[in-house]
């Protein structure tokens, strides 16, 4: 399978933003009156913020609505993203594909709104990026939905698109899309399991694994 073009998910791969998230998250909560359960950070991995409430309210029966959990989170979460880096590795990675002339999507679970503040604070932001948020589709991840439009924004076949991931839940989408899937969970997260047909790599080292497998029209010559 010939790769050409590399599509990224952003919370915990290119951005070490979940920390934030969950911050927010449980600002949110605790401004509510309730607490978030033991954990709940391991649970909601890869989840949208819709699925994120609907944990809530399973489990603790948090009481805000959707659209008053979204705008409390939101407000949070805000507040704290100018303190947001990009993770260890990412700019190794997109180093690489900028040498290689390899294309590449950002491709997220988060809102908009979020996903453009993360883009602004670690200077991920260019002209002519493509990015799809979960504004963008009908259904997030884990459903190919969003991995389909970026390669069909990208003007590339779904078997021609590789996938760098942080969580199952993303992985899976991924998968589902038909592309080849590289599992890169962040270093603290030995205790994720990626759906089979995954490719794990190192969690320090994300450009050995990238390079091995990108089209050979995209390798250097030395």
């Amino acid at each position: 399978m010939t790769i050409s073009a590399v599509l990224f998910d952003m919370d915990g791969t290119l951005v070490d933003s979940e920390p934030t998230h969950y911050d927010a998250l449980v600002e949110a909560v605790v401004r509510q009156g309730q607490m978030v359960p033991d954990g709940f950070a391991e649970r909601i991995t890869g989840l949208s913020v819709a699925d994120c409430h609907a944990a809530l309210v399973e489990s603790i029966g948090l009481t805000l609505s959707l659209e008053d959990f979204v705008a409390a989170k939101h407000t949070a979460y805000l507040a704290l993203a100018p303190g947001l880096k990009r993770r260890f590795g990412a700019d190794a990675a997109l180093q690489l594909l900028a040498r290689q002339h390899a294309p590449y999507a950002i491709v997220s679970n988060s809102d908009r709104m979020i996903a453009d503040v993360n883009l602004r604070a670690t200077a991920l932001s260019r002209p002519g990026l493509v990015s799809v948020t979960r504004n963008d589709v009908r259904r997030g991840k884990p459903d190919p939905e969003p991995y389909l439009r970026a390669a069909h924004l990208l003007g590339i076949r779904a078997e021609n698109c590789l996938v760098v991931e942080d969580s199952p839940v993303g992985a899976q989408a991924g998968l589902s899309a038909g592309m080849r899937v590289i599992a890169w969970p962040e270093p603290h997260r030995d205790d994720l399991v990626f759906p089979a047909g995954c490719i794990v790599c190192d969690p320090l080292d994300l450009t050995s694994t990238l390079a091995g497998l990108l089209s050979p029209r995209h390798i250097e010559i030395a």
